[in-house]
């Protein structure tokens, strides 16, 4: 978020973070939030069946007027309803160069590709369908694996090039310039 919220004081991005919501009380994300006057706010998801927590999810984007969806950081599985009312409006970002190391999440995803011994790994910008992390893939980024590599450099790496891919994304988004045909993603 704070790449997203730097390119667009810094004019690089002509978009606006219409509102935060987080399914975490106390987090970073919500106090940047704050810090720079996006309306934000904490959904809390216990007790509540999938659908029925994206239902609520959906009701503060439209009263936002939200036109695109990006997921950082958020840490559950959306719901069949949720996909089909945001088709093609949902961005996520993954770990790891999709389809490898699909289904896992941040310092899980690090070790397994340490673990798995492949010299490059990357992050993938993908849109949002119900199977995870299968969605049309928009942007992908390589970050190659140096002999030394631990999880926390690795991740360090890969959360820089998401930083560029997810900006450049949005961007082309928001110009109109990104289509999915036939679950492939046409870049104009």
């Amino acid at each position: 978020m704070k790449a997203i919220i730097e390119a667009i004081e810094h004019k690089r991005l002509d978009a606006k973070l219409a509102v935060l919501i987080s399914d975490r009380k106390n987090t970073e994300c919500l106090e940047n939030a704050q810090k720079h006057n996006i309306p934000s706010f904490f959904i809390d998801p216990t007790e509540k069946e999938r659908e029925a927590f994206d239902k609520e999810v959906a009701e503060t984007l439209d009263q936002h007027s939200v036109d695109l969806v990006v997921m950082l950081g958020y840490m559950r599985i959306v719901s069949g309803w949720f996909v089909n009312r945001y088709k093609h409006k949902i961005m996520n970002i993954h770990p790891s160069l999709l389809p490898a190391f699909a289904g896992g999440m941040d310092r899980n995803v690090h070790q397994q590709v340490l673990d798995s011994g492949v010299k490059v790994t990357g992050c993938t910008l993908h849109f949002v369908e119900e199977s995870v992390d299968g969605g049309p893939i928009i942007m992908q980024k390589t970050v190659d694996i140096e002999p030394n590599e631990n999880v926390d450099s690795l991740k360090a790496k890969v959360q820089r090039a998401e930083q560029e891919i997810i900006v450049r994304a949005i961007k082309l988004f928001g110009e109109g310039k990104i289509k999915v045909v036939d679950r492939q993603v046409i870049i104009a």
